[in-house]
């Protein structure tokens, strides 16, 4: 029988100042930025959360605490290979991830080609196990008012033998 596992990740993140955001490791122009620790990437937040999930490594929060001076400002991109490895470290590799965005703006079709190439690259998968999606809350609470964004990712994992 083979070990599949499934996690699941969500993050949030209020807009602040800045003229961009961080959407799946790819610099996204935007009348604002966010308020985050490190560069507020909650696509890749929310697949890390993910990702610890499914190989039953805890969350985010637990390897990368906010507390943690030395990961201020420090690219999501980073947060997700340190990841991976302990994924891989125990024992498991990326069956396929599924994300969401949940924002009014920025909107994410100009970016979704990249985005996509740039999470399966940093997994380290085949952009067919990729998928990236968007959707808006209809102008509902703080997303639909244009406070901030979030993000939601879908995970399978497989034992590697």
């Amino acid at each position: 029988m083979t070990d599949l596992r499934i996690g699941f990740g969500f993050d949030v993140h209020a807009f602040g100042v800045g003229d961009h955001v961080w959407l799946g490791g790819c610099r996204v122009a935007h009348t604002h930025g966010v308020v985050a620790h490190s560069d507020g990437d909650v696509l890749l937040h929310a697949l890390c959360d993910a990702l610890l999930g499914a190989a039953g490594l805890g969350d985010i929060g637990e390897h990368f605490p906010d507390s943690d001076e030395t990961l201020k400002g420090v690219a999501s991109a980073l947060l997700l290979t340190a990841t991976m490895e302990r994924v891989q470290a125990a024992g498991y590799g990326v069956v396929n991830a599924d994300l969401t965005l949940l924002a009014e703006r920025p909107r994410l079709a100009a970016h979704r080609v990249a985005i996509r190439e740039s999470v399966a690259r940093l997994l380290g998968v085949a952009l067919e196990r990729v998928n990236i999606k968007a959707t808006t809350t209809e102008r509902l609470g703080f997303i639909g008012r244009g406070e901030g964004l979030a993000a939601q990712a879908a995970v399978l994992l497989e034992r590697r033998a």
